[in-house]
């Protein structure tokens, strides 16, 4: 997890925002997901998050489910997803995390699972579905694999709650910006401001980054005003859909124009 954390604190000393992204493994294909990593890393991401594809994503919007079943129509498994993130990390230095739900990784074997990943690279876990209260057989495990555990607040989450999660956390804090699911709108910003700088006072410990509902550096910049960076999934997966079902264009233009989306995120200018 070190590179997470040297990752982080070089953008919080920098007074950078710290940009996250989320792309499904084996979406849109088993054969595109490594080349789209590549350029979202090209592109200026911090870090990224790898998901699982699971068949009951109970989080995600429509956008990110899609992408989650065509991985798996594709035939994609778990071995699949450390493959990729393998050969991911052989060439970059860029934190990679595994995203995604408990219920494959109790199948798969937790301790075996997070001997699996850190051998192929992998720096953290995000686990949508377990609450503080059930985080620990991962958390254990997770910790002798030297893999972060990055755990969740959303905007009804008490303040002590909050401290707690700041405290049991091992990589950040990710602060879920809505109480809907992944790829809907923000609503009312105001509101999703007062929480985040309520969340901000009670986080302390780790890097406090916002999700959920982030659509464009407009967007990034006014939810990181009161945290260390942002993380953006749906855009993204939706971006990747509509250029891959795209079939009048070559696979290198396609890869470009994710490059540019990701710098516009970050910088507001696509040809920065």
């Amino acid at each position: 997890m070190q590179r997470l954390r040297e990752r982080l604190a070089a953008c919080i000393r920098r007074r950078e925002k710290a940009m996250g992204l989320f792309m499904t493994s084996g979406f849109p294909d088993p054969e595109s997901t490594l080349a789209i990593l590549r350029e979202m890393d090209r592109g200026g991401a911090d870090f990224i998050e790898l998901g699982m594809p699971f068949s009951d994503p109970l989080a995600e919007g429509l956008p990110i489910q899609r992408s989650s079943e065509r991985a798996l129509q594709g035939g994609v498994r778990m071995k699949d997803t450390f493959n990729t993130a393998a050969a991911f990390c052989a060439e970059s230095n860029t934190p990679l995390l595994l995203m995604g739900y408990a219920n494959p990784i109790r199948q798969y074997g937790i301790s075996a699972f997070c001997r699996d990943a850190r051998a192929a690279g992998i720096e953290g876990l995000i686990l949508a579905d377990v609450p503080l209260e059930e985080h620990l057989p991962f958390a254990s495990e997770a910790a002798a694999a030297d893999l972060a555990s990055v755990l969740l607040i959303a905007p009804n989450t008490p303040n002590d709650r909050i401290r707690e999660i700041d405290k049991a956390a091992t990589g950040f804090v990710y602060a879920v910006s809505i109480t809907g699911l992944t790829g809907s709108g923000l609503g009312a910003i105001q509101q999703v401001e007062a929480y985040l700088k309520r969340a901000r006072d009670m986080v302390r410990e780790h890097p406090l980054l916002a999700g959920f509902g982030i659509r464009t550096h407009e967007d990034a910049v006014r939810l990181s005003r009161h945290t260390d960076g942002f993380i953006v999934g749906s855009a993204l997966i939706e971006k990747v859909e509509t250029l891959w079902n795209d079939g009048s264009k070559p696979a290198k233009t396609h890869l470009e124009e994710i490059r540019r989306f990701v710098r516009a995120l970050k910088n507001g200018d696509e040809d920065a």
